[in-house]
């Protein structure tokens, strides 16, 4: 036997070494039957028998079937002649179909591909272009033979670069990456060479070659190892933007870059603002401050001359004295002729009695009857808050914050009815720190390196995780039945009969099948004569190099396709790699997409259900001491459940700001003025009053707007009871402290004092209530939902509070004025005590500090510019801020300190190669089944040069502005290859019961000989109009597998839809944007997006027959999210203009059409907001729709700092400004002090201790910012401009007060009385120094006197 063998082998070696390289010569010919030494291939190893002969001569059907498989050989029938026979040529087409599938769309490639065989296989001149090395006996029929096994094809290195680089970027439209990646092997598109193509193409391990081909590219002219009579084939190779000898025409740009027009770079990002070398911004904001200060400083030197030459004219005698009246009595005011009131001071002066007046009467008429008020009011509210009832709170994020008229929720919508909404993700990302790589010396791919995490036992234990993940199983109520993963998940090869296998689950061990027997496998195998031992390592360098594989060239022989049966791209398996350095990657990414329901569909349940029992399995993981990973995961439902279990836990913090408060209110609305009094003067009741309003107020509203179906969301039960009782505290501290600094006049019933108190300041609450009301409901213009709903409980809320305090509040102030006139204590109302309440007014703490040291101090000559000094450089440094401000919401902002999404993100951010899928989609009026209109959207041989997906390719060209990182896929292109008679995909049975229908393509060809379509002379194929409607459905349902790849299902099953009348209304075209990881990125990548999508819709409108309303857009399932990005900060402006411009109007009609003070009051409000901005960006907090929320509050509490001042100050009737504004600062910046800043400020701290991010940096930081400024500019700014730029004195009160003086001095009886109560209304600097507090019985007076009530009279009217 030993001796029989190795004569076999001497034969052979003396048979092969006789063979000469000569012309005209054949070294193999015929088929001799299976390769003894391949099995497991995809296609029969069919080899050649041993022949050295004269090339035959073709004629008849062997010479049409060479014209047909090689036509680059005919030389025209009876003078052509070949190496092959006609089986021979038959393989060798079905061997070429399978490879010229993924080629096609380049017909310059697939011809230099299939040139290159056809030289090997048929070529007349064999003998001198190939070499055969190994020839084995092979026995077929019967009939034992030498077969050819194995050869040398020596080609020239001009041929083999030239016909490399026409293939180099021929393009996969499904998977948008390239062909040659799936043709080179482990070295992928971006490593494979010339000779590593070749070597692939000639591996038997690749499972599609029939025998081993060793191609020896030889340099031109080189003869080093190349035998005697061999000449390195150098035929011509097409250029990939050549026409070829068969009437191809030249490949498209997406396919070959020397056909690209020249395409003009994108337009850079515009750079920043810049004037004079430096920050445009910062130069202005320096401008402004300039002039503001030089502005400020030549009025403050125009008011000193004009003053200087006041006094000249007066001590020359020119004007006259003010000293004396008519009557030659010595006053110290100016006499005020009736032709000196102007009609602005006579509507001040009645609009003022008009309101003071009927609040009074109002009140009067409030306490005089509290419990029929009371229950009215209570009657009242249960109405409006029956409404609660039907309350439903909105929690979904895209109802929130986007509108639904916006263009990005018109897209979803419009996407989701077509196309289903986007699947839903559940992911987990493992990592294994401190575990150390190691280099793996590989037989086939050489030294590897792999990091710590690629270890065996990492990935089995990541299959077994994975593996009870899919083995999830429960009890559903919505099915009544247990249910599992196959009932929700996302299959996109077998949608309609799921089993588990068929859900899409990508990770690492899809590469196996998820099939621990194939991690655990090994072969020895042998390569250039060293035999070493394969395993999973090999495997999985080969599948990560080579996702789209059906067979490893390993010993192996294993598939890199997922059990599934799609591919597993490494982008989808592994992260944190540099370039295409998979091996040392740090992190495991598995991800199980299912279907996203709508919530009204029952299964939407089962998916939420499902990903419950999911989160528990993965957080017993990662309790579990023994795992071995730290990984991050997260679920579709998480950020939901995220955000409401973190409101939840953050209640307790919302209730204790609000007990605070309370005890606050309680506590300092209190007299105090004997501790044996305490419990009789303490206001506890008063104040728990004030915060039932408050809440009353609330629900009122809220049950209002339930019962017209107006949603309410978390944000408005957070926010507006927060406002609300910021601006009812400050309302009632005004109304309380005015009612203790005030004296009940003799005769004067306790309800006509708190009528007479309420008329005198009602008018500042109206002013206030007012405005903010009217700023809110103009709020609510605007197109954020959240935003908008929030201005529309806000106003009506604080309405409504106004309302009640006018009524409930005044009748619970008149009750609590009963109790404590009767001197019953608080809560223990049958105790009474003995000490009687004192007749003087209760100022309390607060008043006289700021009397006699806040105001004196603030309104010093040199105080007062250095404070104008200090806010304008707030101002104008806060405008440069303002500029600076970043605009976005980082989802993770919205996750709780500690949660477990806030790993995932960190983890996102860091490992993720690829961004999120973005699809530009088409609407109804282009038809596609034209030729024009094919090829306005495909990107292959033929198509235009800026068709749609040609221009997508051309913006992934430049990731860093356009943000596209993949180009789209494209089910016209797969469609047209999908048609190719170069492939098998489209044919038709020919006899049989099924002829005439479709094909598979993994049908013999001698069943299903007929194609679909012909081959078109010009290379260029595309269907009619009838072909294109009859062949689209059944591509679209052809599942993609070896022997045709281009099938159109999981891949375009969903993507194109039709009409009843078969016309395409819909379709989409799916390209990846590049890893996005703030709010920035993603709305500059949805600007860009969206740009490209016009352009593509303005080039597609010129296509004939397309309708003029014919729309592509761009769609991610996060635009709804961000788009209000790009419209944030001219909205934000446009909502902060329309609520400053009521606090302007009213402030103006309520102070009888008085200009200048509503004007100035405008002006702090708008320094206010300004400054809080830029604070904003000192502080990191970001400007978004939440942001923006808590502005339009900023400028409603910045009108209650604000407002009370001004009006305060413009109803005094001090002689100059300066003591105006100190009586304003004392008076009513005590109450606004103690009811704002004071209210506000303890409650807001306890916010800090919330575990919400966003409650902690917009609710806390920013609402701590907008009381700080607030009351910086109401007490400090506000009351120094009014002392430089405040309006005059009302001239129409001093003539009213002149003549009842003159009418007062006609009765001689009341002279003397008259002279002492005039010189109370004098205007000196030290008007307020004695009065009631002095402790002087002389200066005290009886009050039962005439004098002291007169003392009373007037006292209200410097007040006003």
């Amino acid at each position: 036997m030993c001796r029989f063998a190795t004569l076999i082998a001497f034969l052979s070696c003396t048979v092969l070494s006789q063979a000469q390289h000569e012309p005209g010569y054949c070294v193999f010919y015929e088929e001799c039957g299976k390769n003894p030494t391949v099995s497991g291939n995809f296609i029969q190893p069919i080899v050649p028998c041993l022949n050295y002969s004269r090339a035959r001569k073709l004629t008849g059907e062997h010479y049409k079937k060479l014209t047909e498989v090689c036509p680059m050989l005919d030389n025209g029938e009876g003078f052509t002649y070949a190496c092959c026979s006609s089986k021979q040529l038959t393989s060798l087409e079905y061997s070429l179909g399978l490879s010229k599938s993924l080629l096609l769309r380049c017909p310059s490639c697939a011809e230099n591909f299939a040139q290159l065989h056809c030289i090997n296989t048929c070529s007349p001149h064999q003998s001198q272009t190939v070499k055969v090395t190994k020839v084995m006996n092979v026995t077929s029929m019967g009939k034992t033979r030498e077969a050819v096994v194995a050869y040398q094809a020596y080609l020239s290195t001009s041929f083999a670069d030239a016909a490399f680089k026409s293939c180099q970027n021929v393009r996969i439209p499904s998977t948008g990456g390239f062909a040659i990646g799936a043709m080179c092997g482990k070295y992928g598109a971006k490593l494979c060479t010339p000779q590593y193509w070749y070597d692939f193409q000639g591996d038997t391990s690749n499972g599609m070659a029939p025998l081993d081909i060793d191609f020896r590219l030889i340099k031109p002219g080189e003869t080093d190892g190349v035998p005697e009579g061999v000449i390195p084939y150098n035929g011509p190779a097409y250029r990939c933007n050549e026409i070829s000898s068969s009437g191809g025409q030249a490949c498209s740009c997406q396919d070959c870059k020397e056909s690209c027009p020249v395409v003009p770079p994108p337009p850079l990002l515009p750079g920043p603002f810049r004037l004079l070398g430096t920050d445009g911004f910062l130069v202005i904001s320096i401008i402004l401050f300039c002039l503001l200060i030089f502005a400020f400083v030549l009025f403050l030197l125009v008011s000193c001359l004009v003053k200087s030459q006041k006094k000249q004219d007066k001590d020359r005698g020119k004007r006259k004295t003010k000293n004396q009246d008519q009557n030659s009595n010595h006053v110290t005011q100016r006499i005020i002729d009736p032709s000196e009131v102007t009609c602005a001071d006579r509507n001040s002066m009645i609009a003022q009695d008009f309101l003071s007046s009927g609040f009074q009467r109002w009140g009067t008429l409030m306490a005089t009857y509290p419990f029929t008020v009371l229950l009215l009011s209570a009657a009242i509210v249960v109405a409006f808050s029956a409404g609660l009832m039907s309350l439903e709170l909105t929690t979904d994020p895209v109802e929130l914050w986007s509108a639904p008229n916006s263009r990005a929720r018109q897209e979803k919508d419009f996407h989701d009815k077509h196309f289903g909404p986007f699947f839903r993700t559940n992911q987990l990302i493992f990592t294994a720190p401190g575990r150390q790589g190691h280099i793996y010396d590989s037989l086939v791919f050489g030294s590897q390196n792999f990091s710590g995490l690629l270890s065996k036992d990492l990935i089995i234990e990541l299959l077994q995780l994975q593996k009870k993940i899919q083995n999830i199983e429960f009890w559903s109520e919505d099915l009544n039945r247990t249910a599992s993963l196959k009932d929700v998940c996302f299959a996109p090869l077998n949608p309609n009969n799921s089993t588990q296998t068929d859900c899409a689950v990508n990770s690492l061990p899809q590469y196996f099948q998820n099939s621990f027997d194939n991690i655990n496998a090994k072969a020895n195998m042998t390569k250039l004569g060293v035999t070493k031992e394969v395993d999973w390592r090999d495997h999985l360098i080969y599948c990560l190099n080579s996702p789209l594989s059906f067979k490893d060239i390993t010993a192996l022989g294993m598939s890199c396709m997922a059990d599934y049966g799609a591919p597993v791209f490494p982008f989808l398996a592994v992260g944190g790699y540099q370039g295409e350095d998979y091996t040392n990657a740090d992190a495991f990414i598995l991800t199980f997409s299912l279907n996203n329901y709508p919530r009204t569909d029952v299964k939407f349940n089962v998916a939420m259900q499902w990903e419950k029992e999911y989160l528990k399995i993965v957080q017993d993981y990662q309790r579990d001491p023994t795992a071995n990973f730290t990984f991050a995961y997260m679920a579709e439902r998480s950020l939901e459940d995220e955000i409401n279990r973190t409101t939840a836990e953050d209640i307790p913090i919302f209730m204790i700001s609000y007990a605070v408060i309370f005890v606050y209110i309680a506590v300092a609305l209190g007299e105090y003025s004997s501790w044996r009094r305490i419990l009789v003067d303490s206001k506890f009741l008063v104040g728990m009053g004030g915060i039932l309003v408050v809440a009353c107020s609330v629900l009122a509203s809220m049950g209002f707007y339930s019962w017209i179906g107006i949603p309410s969301s978390l944000v408005i039960l957070q926010v507006v009871p927060f406002l609300v009782l910021a601006v009812g505290a400050d309302n009632i501290f005004i109304f309380v402290l005015e009612y203790q600094r005030d004296v009940r006049r003799p005769g004067e019933k306790r309800e006509q004092q708190i009528g007479r108190v309420l008329g005198s300041v009602a008018p500042s609450m109206l002013l206030c209530s007012l405005s903010e009301s009217v700023c809110f409901f103009l709020g609510a213009l605007s197109t954020m939902p959240a935003v908008k709903s929030f201005a529309l409980y806000a106003a009506l809320a604080v309405l409504m509070d106004f309302v009640l305090q006018m009524t409930a509040f005044v009748s619970l102030l008149s009750l609590d004025a009963r109790r404590q006139d009767n001197n019953r204590c608080e809560l223990l109302c049958c105790v009474t005590v003995a000490t009687q309440k004192s007749n003087k007014p209760n100022e309390g703490f607060l008043l006289p500090f700021m009397r006699k040291y806040y105001a004196p101090v603030l309104l010093n000559q040199y105080m007062r510019f250095l404070v104008m000094l200090v806010f304008l450089f707030m101002f104008s440094g806060s405008l440069y801020l303002m500029f600076s401000v970043t605009v976005g919401l980082d989802q993770e902002l919205a996750m709780p300190t500690g949660s477990y999404m806030l790993d995932y993100f960190k983890y996102l951010y860091k490992y993720l190669e690829v961004g999120v899928p973005v699809y530009f989609v088409t609407k109804r009026g282009f038809d596609f089944t034209t030729v024009a209109g094919m090829n306005a959207v495909c990107s292959s041989v033929g198509c235009d040069q800026f068709s749609m997906t040609q221009k997508i390719q051309y913006a992934t060209n430049h990731p860093d502005i356009s943000y596209l990182g993949i180009p789209a896929n494209s089910w016209v292109d797969d469609f047209i290859d999908w048609l190719n008679p170069g492939s098998r995909c489209c044919r038709h049975y020919t006899f049989g019961v099924n002829f005439g229908k479709f094909c598979p393509a993994d049908k013999s060809a001698f069943l299903c000989a007929r194609k679909c379509m012909a081959k078109p002379p010009n290379g260029v194929l595309r269907p009619t109009v009838r072909q294109f409607n009859h062949y689209l459905p059944i591509f679209l349902g052809n599942r993609p597998e070896l022997h045709c790849p281009k099938g159109g299902l999981g891949a375009y099953d969903t993507a194109v839809v039709k009409d009843e009348n078969g016309q395409i209304i819909a379709s989409r075209f799916m390209a990846y944007h590049t890893p996005l990881t703030n709010s920035q990125e993603f709305t500059a990548a949805l600007l860009k997006a969206r740009e490209l999508a016009q352009s593509i819709t303005d080039d597609m409108r010129k296509v004939p027959g397309t309708s003029p309303d014919f729309e592509v857009f761009p769609y991610t399932v996060t635009n709804v999210f961000y788009e209000q990005y790009l419209t944030i900060v001219p909205e934000g402006l446009f909502n902060i203009s329309l609520c400053l411009l009521p606090t302007f109007v009213v402030c103006c009609l309520l102070l009888g059409l008085d200009l200048r003070s509503g004007l100035l009051n405008l002006i702090t409000i708008i320094m206010i907001t300004v400054d809080t901005v830029g604070v904003m960006t000192l502080w990191d907090i970001h400007y978004n729709a939440v942001a923006l929320i808590n502005l339009v509050t900023a400028v409603g509490i910045s009108v209650e700092f604000v407002s009370h001042m001004t009006r305060s100050f413009a109803l005094s009737t001090k002689p100059t400004r300066v003591e105006r504004a100190m009586e304003a600062t004392a008076n009513m910046g005590s109450a606004v002090f103690a009811g704002v800043a004071m209210t506000n400020l303890p409650g807001i701290l306890v916010l800090a201790f919330a575990k919400a991010q966003l409650i902690q940096i917009f609710f806390f930081r920013l609402n701590l910012v907008i009381t700080l400024l607030g009351m910086a500019h109401g007490l400090i700014f506000l009351p120094v401009v009014l002392s430089y730029f405040g309006p005059d004195v009302n001239k129409a009160v001093l003539l009213q007060i002149q003549q009842g003086k003159a009418k007062a001095h006609q009765e001689p009886e009341r002279t003397s009385n008259m002279r002492q109560f005039y010189d109370n209304m004098s205007y000196q600097d030290n008007e307020t120094k004695e009065r009631v507090h002095s402790k002087s019985t002389k200066a005290r007076v009886n009050t039962d006197s005439p004098m002291h009530i007169m003392e009373h009279k007037e006292e209200r009217i410097d007040r006003f």
